[in-house]
């Protein structure tokens, strides 16, 4: 099998489309598809279907998939090691985030400025996400993880805080069981547009009286501070509009379930030195960006 060939049909998965991998690898469409044409010939299969829209992996094409990407990054990390400095990391760090984590923000900047040469790309995301297909090295995620390729790296765990202005209260009251939430416009956080999750409130869980649902807990807390809505946030999101009395910490007796937050990568997969420095970063100073949680 001819190694730049599966290494010009790996680019093209990743990208999704020949056209998107030809733009970022930046070779000719045309010989990126004799290629991926060729390596099809050459192991007499069909490896991706081919459509207006991109191109999708056949059973085969995942198989080699699989096994071809292992081999290739193994390579590329093995290049990397042989021709860098031996007292730095250089290199490409892949993550996924989710979205409004702004503690991480400021923790992916201290790993940087620990580790100047390394690129760190984030990818945004509350979805599941095919770490192998999509090229992403490590994933931080919020709630049970059970996947039996991955490996699930706990970090911590911490529980929401259910918020509002001292403006709401003065209007409806403050409340001082569950029960008396529904007299307040309440706004939710949602992963789509069709789910709508109830509140559990230590033994009771309810439907409030919604007014917005939204999936970004910076738009959330936005709406509480203007004094609009009650809602729940991070406990690190809320912190400083706590401590400066914008907004007030409600039923402290009723509180909600712990969330665990989990790092994962794939099991199969030895991690890089990049990766390996990442991790034993987080586990390092996760403490320092998360005092709030």
């Amino acid at each position: 099998m001819d190694l730049k060939a599966a290494e010009m049909f790996i680019a093209v998965v990743r990208a999704g489309s020949l056209s998107a991998a030809s733009l970022k690898t930046r070779v000719p469409l045309a010989t990126l598809s004799r290629n991926v044409r060729q390596l099809e010939e050459d192991l007499g299969v069909q490896l991706l279907e081919r459509s207006a829209r991109g191109t999708k992996l056949t059973d085969a094409g995942m198989l080699l998939y699989e096994h071809a990407s292992r081999g290739i990054d193994a390579l590329h990390e093995g290049e990397l090691a042989v021709t860098s400095h031996q007292t730095a990391l250089k290199g490409r760090l892949r993550l996924s985030i989710p979205p409004s984590f702004e503690p991480w923000w400021e923790l992916l900047a201290g790993f940087q400025r620990e580790h100047p040469d390394i690129q760190v790309v984030v990818y945004t995301t509350e979805r599941a996400v095919d770490l192998s297909i999509e090229g992403i090295d490590v994933v931080l995620r919020i709630g049970p993880v059970v996947h039996e390729s991955l490996v699930a790296k706990r970090l911590f765990r911490y529980r929401h805080v259910l918020v509002a202005s001292p403006v709401l209260l003065e209007r409806f009251g403050t409340p001082t069981t569950p029960d008396a939430l529904f007299a307040l416009p309440a706004a939710i956080w949602v992963r789509d547009a069709n789910t709508h999750r109830p509140w559990r409130l230590g033994e009771r869980e309810i439907e409030p009286t919604v007014v917005l649902a939204v999936n970004d807990y910076l738009h959330l807390r936005q709406r509480a501070i203007a004094g609009d809505v009650v809602t729940e946030l991070p406990p690190f999101i809320a912190a400083e509009a706590l401590g400066d009395g914008r907004l007030v910490a409600l039923l402290p007796d009723h509180p909600f379930p712990d969330l665990e937050v989990s790092m994962l990568y794939q099991r199969q997969r030895h991690p890089s030195r990049v990766v390996r420095a990442y991790l034993d970063y987080c586990d390092r100073v996760v403490g320092r960006y998360l005092a709030g949680a």
